[in-house]
């Protein structure tokens, strides 16, 4: 088999390169998308699973396999490496995997003729690299926060106290989550209307990466952070369309299989 090349503009990809691939997966976590992309990638892999304890942390037997002891953790092992390689935050596992295993999930970077020139980028190139870090330092930071106020507002205290916590809980969201969220919904669903050559993802016509770091976000976005169809009628089409993947749907049957059922999020 001939090396696959991502386009004119970047290095081949050695495919007749072995590798050992291992996912070390959270129940309701941020991993359930870096099993969505092994599977979209059809690469070969085993499977680790781990279980929240009752306090809904990650166990201390992850601290085992990365020091911050979280989950997505991968490691890749080949020939000629002298130890597995062990890569940890989604951002990184994504692009990693994408280089080496899926070229096809990353957009042309140069548009022709512009190879390599400042401002030759693609609009589709600029947008897959936007989104990487985007899903994890902007939309996620909400999501996080949201979580916690969650939190505060159904865990036990004494009924005294409830009015309290419920105030301070409501005051974040009406004051810091709700305006925010619809800040970046807004510019979402004004993404997914000018997407490149009029496509159905947030990086033009074809899955990408990007789009699968994404899932994870929108996906709990529906549950709890005033992401509707009404409101959002594009972005909630994307997010079905992600959902309607069929890697996606086989990362879900993988758990189904192993655990005997799926939670995506907490």
């Amino acid at each position: 088999m001939p090396p696959v090349t991502r386009a004119n503009d970047q290095a081949p990809m050695n495919t007749e390169q072995k590798a050992k691939i291992t996912l070390y997966w959270l129940n309701k976590s941020r991993s359930q998308r870096i099993l969505w992309l092994l599977e979209e990638l059809k690469v070969d892999y085993e499977l680790k699973t781990y279980h929240r304890g009752s306090d809904m942390l990650a166990p201390k037997e992850l601290k085992e396999i990365h020091p911050l002891g979280k989950s997505p953790v991968v490691s890749v092992e080949a020939e000629g490496m002298s130890k597995p390689l062990m890569l940890a935050e989604s951002g990184l596992i994504v692009e990693y995997l994408v280089e080496h295993f899926g070229p096809w999930l990353a957009p042309k970077r140069y548009m022709e003729g512009k190879e390599a020139q400042i401002g030759g980028e693609n609009e589709e190139w600029l947008r897959y690299r936007y989104y990487m870090h985007y899903a994890e330092g902007s939309l996620m930071v909400l999501m996080v926060v949201g979580l916690i106020v969650n939190n505060i507002k159904t865990s036990p205290v004494p009924f005294f106290i409830r009015p309290i916590t419920n105030r301070i809980a409501g005051s974040i969201e009406s004051m810091f989550l709700a305006p925010n969220f619809k800040t970046h919904f807004d510019f979402l669903e004004s993404q997914i209307a000018t997407s490149p050559n009029s496509g159905d993802y947030l990086c033009g016509r074809e899955l990408t990466g990007a789009d699968i770091l994404m899932s994870f976000p929108l996906v709990a976005a529906r549950g709890r952070a005033g992401l509707t169809k009404e409101a959002y009628p594009k972005l909630w089409s994307y997010v079905d369309k992600l959902e309607a993947q069929d890697g996606y749907k086989k990362a879900i049957q993988k758990i189904i299989d192993v655990e005997g059922t799926f939670e995506s999020t907490l």
